[in-house]
Order: structure tokens, then C-alpha cells, then sequence
């Protein structure tokens, strides 16, 4: 069984101190990404750089205390490439993808931080210059490779998605416009939103972040914008997902699903 946990930590250093790495030590995971680290390596502990007998990647941003990802394998892969090739958003710190590749075949694990466009329209403006470059990267990698992506993707897909869809569709990540791009990569790409395959109906259990404001937690007023998204092929091996509450890390919330797959 492969299992994989995808986590935004709105700062690692905080999520550190707020007990992470002790309920990480407990999870078996084989893989676990991350994103939103704000951090430079410089910055982070040897539990950060390699927790629990597994090592480290990291994709910081050049800006101090902004973006940056990281994943941790307890497999050792075959290569890691850091950045897909975006003169814009590379410097954000946005993407690391581990390769397990064999003779037989070709099978990457990605973490991935796509932009927020909540900040200001300069920011949405450039969320969808982001869309539009890493879409024909999906393409390029499903030609080659099966994969699992995971990450803080700042979509919410669909109506069941967030708790309340009719008051956020002229919002930042509930835009018809980013939607669509979401319908697009699964069905032209032939990707599969995993936990939706396993829940196919899930709401409030399914929320994997919250808003400080207004009791969001409390009342659970949330939104699902942390994903795996996976080839066919891998996504039909998955067994079970689950959202993790009962301790918070950050305004977002563990993702972990376990695949009958072997590395």
C-alpha cells in the first residue's frame, strides 16, 4: 500500500510548533507533500529536512517568508525535478515532482502550490496565466508518465466543494472560468480527482480549509481546495481517503489517501 498525505501548512515553522512532525512520526506515510512552506532551507530544522527516516525536496520562493513546497519520500527516487520551466512562477517556489521510474515504467508524485488570486485581480489575473501554462505541462507529463498530483490548488470544483457556493461564485477560486480549466484537465487530460472518486458525494467531511474569519472552523464553513489528482491507471488502485480534523496545523487540513500501488 502507497500512502501518500498532502498537506498545506500556511508556514512550516508554525505547523512545526503546532505539533505536525509529532502526528506526522505516527502516519506511516510513504510520500507526503507540502506546500505554502514559507521558508528558505536555510530556515529549517534537520526534523524539517528529513522527518521520521524519509528525505526531503524543497522548491523555496526567492521572496522571504512567501509560497515554496516540499516533499518527503521514504522511497528513494529515481530523480526529482524541481520547477516545471515557468519563467514566472518557478521563482514562487511552486512545484517539486519526485520520479520512481523502472525499466517498466514511468511514475512520478508531484507537490504542487497553485497561486491564490484572492490578494487582487493582478493576482487572479495571474492564477490564470499560471492555468494556462501548466495545463499543456499536465499534457506533456500524462504523454510520458503516470502521476499523482497533489496539492493546494485554490479550486473548488464544484457545488458540493465549498459550503457556500451561491454566495462565492464571483470569488477567487469558485470562478466559473477556473472551474471549467478544473473539468478541462480531467477530462481532456484524462485525470481523475481521487478523493471524489472514493466520495463521490462527501460535503462538509470532504472541506480541507477554512477562513479565519467569522468561525469558519467552528461552523465548518469550508472549502475543498487541496486535491490528489491522479492518472487513471493510479487513481483506480486507490483504496481509502480521509480528511484529517482532530488536531489543526494550519487553516488547512491533511489529505491522505492510500494506494494499492507499488513503488
Amino acid at each position: 500500500m502507497l500512502r501518500i498525505i498532502t498537506t498545506n501548512l500556511n508556514g512550516i515553522r508554525s505547523a512545526a510548533n503546532k505539533g505536525y512532525f509529532d502526528w506526522l512520526g505516527q502516519q506511516q506515510a510513504d510520500i507526503v507533500c507540502l506546500q505554502e512552506i514559507k521558508a528558505h532551507e536555510g530556515d529549517l530544522t534537520a526534523v524539517m529536512r528529513a522527518p521520521h527516516g524519509m528525505q526531503g525536496w524543497f522548491h523555496c520562493a526567492q521572496k522571504k517568508g512567501y509560497s515554496g513546497v516540499g516533499l518527503y519520500s521514504r522511497h528513494v527516487p529515481s530523480d526529482v525535478i524541481i520547477g516545471f520551466g515557468s519563467a514566472e512562477f518557478d521563482p514562487e517556489g511552486r512545484y517539486v515532482e519526485a520520479r520512481f521510474d523502472t525499466p517498466s515504467r514511468k511514475f512520478s508524485v508531484i507537490s504542487c502550490y497553485f497561486p491564490s488570486g484572492s490578494s487582487s485581480d493582478e493576482r487572479q489575473q495571474a492564477k490564470y496565466r499560471f492555468l494556462d501554462e501548466f495545463f499543456p505541462h499536465l499534457q506533456r507529463l500524462r504523454a510520458e508518465r503516470e502521476f499523482v498530483l497533489c496539492g493546494d490548488v485554490n479550486i473548488a470544483h464544484q457545488e458540493i466543494d465549498l459550503k457556500n457556493w451561491k454566495s462565492n461564485q464571483k470569488n477567487s477560486g469558485f470562478l466559473p472560468e477556473e472551474r471549467a480549466w478544473f473539468t478541462r484537465m480531467l477530462g481532456e487530460i484524462g485525470l481523475v480527482d481521487v478523493y471524489r472518486r472514493l466520495h463521490p458525494e462527501a460535503t462538509g467531511e470532504a472541506y480541507t480549509w477554512w477562513s479565519n474569519r467569522g468561525q469558519a472552523w467552528a461552523k465548518n464553513v469550508g472549502w475543498r481546495i487541496d486535491y490528489h489528482v491522479a492518472t487513471a491507471a493510479v487513481a483506480e488502485t486507490a483504496r481509502a481517503a480521509s480528511v484529517y480534523k482532530a488536531q489543526r496545523f494550519s487553516d488547512h487540513a491533511p489529505l491522505t489517501i492510500e494506494y494499492d500501488f507499488t513503488i
